[in-house]
């Protein structure tokens, strides 16, 4: 059964002469594990998308299906119970909470949950082990390169154990070398680690990293590639092309 299933999702802002049409009649399904980019000009629902498979706005029409719940058919409670223990959010600039060191920040969501002190430091002190930042544990956010922030973030979207991985142009702070090793440590937590992922990207480098690629424009979705690891930057460039997207 998909992760999540996205089912003839729409959303209009605004009304009459001024309504904006962002999302029309998408469909989309990701498999557990499974590590999906979605690409496409500014402007065309990518982050409308994600927001809405998050549960941080309602459609106007459709479905968001996660792990078997409409989350339409929730409560607020539930959706935001749903967010803190399903889903793993991950920003473009980070979001850490600039006076806690990275175990403090990557224990906060175990901690709002009501679990204890001690677990949720050990659990955050296992997870940042896994994102190779062992010896960095103490440091604040002040204290770390962008990619190592980044990587506190991914290990604080992790340390949840969620079934679903929201990343919002996840490199688009970063620089080179670090957008390459956040880009292996989510294909690490798809392959290895089975989280699905949905990142929203506008780096053809950082897309070739996902095991499919969905190309939008105009609010719809346009294609939807499978990438075999060989030549996929191409791949997905001669795809945008063929769409009209580059």
């Amino acid at each position: 059964m998909p992760i999540v299933e996205v089912r003839g999702l729409t959303k209009i802002y605004g009304t009459g002469d001024t309504a904006v049409t962002a999302l029309d009649q998408v469909d989309l399904s990701v498999e557990p594990g499974e590590f999906v980019a979605v690409m496409g000009p500014s402007g065309c629902g990518k982050s409308t998308l994600l927001n809405l498979i998050g549960g941080l706005d309602t459609p106007t029409s459709g479905q968001v299906v996660i792990d078997g719940t409409d989350i339409a058919t929730m409560s607020d409670k539930h959706v935001t119970e749903l967010r803190r223990r399903r889903l793993g959010f991950i920003f473009q600039f980070f979001n850490l909470i600039t006076v806690l060191n990275a175990t403090e920040n990557v224990a906060l969501p175990l901690m709002l949950d009501g679990k204890s002190l001690g677990d949720s430091q050990h659990q955050a002190e296992e997870w940042l082990t896994r994102v190779g930042l062992a010896n960095r544990m103490h440091s604040r956010p002040d204290q770390l390169s962008g990619g190592q922030q980044q990587r506190v973030a991914v290990a604080r979207a992790l340390v949840t154990e969620p079934v679903l991985m929201l990343a919002d142009e996840p490199t688009g702070n970063l620089d080179l070398h670090s957008s390459e090793d956040v880009s292996d440590l989510l294909k690490q937590a798809s392959e290895e680690w089975n989280r699905a992922i949905v990142m929203v990207t506008h780096d053809l480098r950082v897309a070739s990293h996902a095991r499919r690629v969905v190309l939008m424009a105009d609010g719809r979705i346009v294609d939807d590639i499978k990438l075999d690891g060989q030549d996929a930057a191409e791949t997905v460039r001669a795809a945008m092309a063929k769409s009209g997207l580059l």
